[in-house]
């Protein structure tokens, strides 16, 4: 009187079937002729951020990634070698012109910026987009030692 177990042999070949459909991999098929390079140096570390005009992120590297640890990841010498790791994966992806957003107060800004430029890469234009305050919060008291 129990209805019967279906079985599932039958269902699983049906979904691996649509599983392997996809051929190749999808990052290396687009080709992006111009794109948005960021910066972003903190005190602490440097990300290096690629995306297209529409803002998607391509590719992005920071210091931590490209082989630096602790206090060494804060330095210009890590800055440029994350940029012309971030730059010479999109340059094969066929990158030729950019523009260049720097954000933040750190070491690693000119460094980055010299690297992008020495990559062959033409530059649009370099902007800052550091965030400063018109005056907004109230910073802490002073520390009394």
């Amino acid at each position: 009187m129990t209805k019967p177990i279906p079985r599932i042999s039958s269902r699983r070949t049906r979904m691996s079937s649509r599983r392997s459909r996809r051929i190749g991999s999808r990052k290396n098929g687009r080709r992006i002729p111009k794109g948005i390079i960021h910066v972003q140096a903190s005190f602490n570390n440097t990300i290096v951020t690629v995306t297209d005009v529409r803002g998607q992120v391509v590719f992005w590297s920071s210091a931590g990634t490209s082989g630096f640890k602790g206090a060494k990841k804060g330095t210009p010498f890590a800055a440029q070698a994350t940029a012309g790791d971030a730059i010479h994966t999109v340059v094969r992806q066929g990158m030729q012109r950019a523009e260049v957003m720097i954000k933040g107060p750190g070491p690693g800004r000119d460094a980055a910026l010299r690297a992008i430029r020495r990559s062959g890469i033409l530059l649009n234009f370099v902007r800052d987009i550091t965030p400063m305050p018109h005056n907004g919060c109230r910073p802490p008291k002073k520390r009394h030692i």
